[in-house]
């Protein structure tokens, strides 16, 4: 199996990804146009690792072998699988697929970590439409087991199974989805988000009740609340948007107190208030 993967956005998701991609042993390049975000990151992978390490889950040499392993980049390079984590902005990945098409190489394959975003939208931009595909981690990566694959209209069942094979490397369990909004699980989870916001708006319940439900009646490790704020806030509303325009439907139509609070900037843990207060 070929040793390059670039990464494309050192935030949350990128970083994650880059982590587990360097303890599988890949050489890893990371992209971003901000040095301070690529600064950002490799403190957060430090850190990161540095727990894996005190649990026992990282031995403290494989730990320093990956982050050697890790390239900071302003731009992308080539590579065997380029990975675009940025944020759910179509516009911002249809460019970001453009320039990966130019720079990453004949034969390298190019995969999207998109929560919702159609496949075959971004595969359209490129002259590789077979050789596109998504590969959706969940946050946060290095924690969470589980990446969904989800095919383009044109993926070629060689690419399927060489990003699977690649997931499976960095100890993920795959599940395949197809290219329809919101994949399997933002068609699912999203809504559920969007559903605890309304109960919010009208008075249902309080912000803790509605979690608190959650937690001990579902046995959901986090509360719908809380986990928009981890998701971020903006991130959920874009899901939303993307699920009522593809589908029609408005039983999917964004609750207006989500969009209010991204409105006013209340993100979730990234600006520091959402539904929750993390103060600094």
């Amino acid at each position: 199996m070929s040793e390059r993967i670039c990464v494309v956005g050192a935030g949350q998701m990128g970083a994650g990804i880059a982590q587990v991609a360097a303890v599988a042993g890949y050489d890893v390049t990371l992209v971003d146009v901000s040095r301070d975000q690529l600064d950002r990151a490799r403190s957060g992978i430090e850190r990161s690792l540095g727990k894996l390490v005190e649990k026992g889950s990282v031995e403290s040499g494989a730990a320093e072998a990956a982050l050697a392993r890790i390239t900071p980049a302003g731009q992308p390079v080539e590579a065997d699988l380029a990975i675009e984590a940025a944020t759910e902005d179509v516009a911002l990945k249809e460019q970001i697929f453009q320039s990966l098409d130019e720079a990453a190489g004949d034969g390298a394959i190019l995969a999207s970590n998109t929560s919702s975003i159609p496949i075959t939208r971004l595969a359209a931009v490129t002259s590789r439409p077979d050789r596109v595909v998504g590969m959706h981690f969940m946050n946060p990566v290095p924690l969470m087991p589980l990446v969904e694959l989800i095919r383009g209209i044109d993926t070629a069942d060689e690419t399927a199974a060489y990003v699977r094979a690649a997931a499976e490397r960095m100890g993920k369990t795959v599940a395949e989805a197809h290219d329809h909004p919101g994949f399997i699980s933002n068609r699912i989870l999203v809504p559920m988000i969007n559903e605890a916001v309304y109960c919010l708006m009208e008075g249902v319940g309080d912000r803790d009740s509605i979690d608190t439900v959650m937690r001990l009646g579902m046995n959901h490790p986090m509360g719908p609340l809380r986990l928009a704020d981890l998701i971020g806030l903006d991130t959920c509303l874009a899901i939303m948007e993307v699920l009522h325009h593809g589908l029609g439907d408005d039983k999917y139509r964004p609750c207006p107190l989500l969009r209010s609070y991204v409105q006013a900037g209340r993100l979730g843990r990234k600006s520091g208030r959402g539904f929750y207060d993390y103060g600094n």
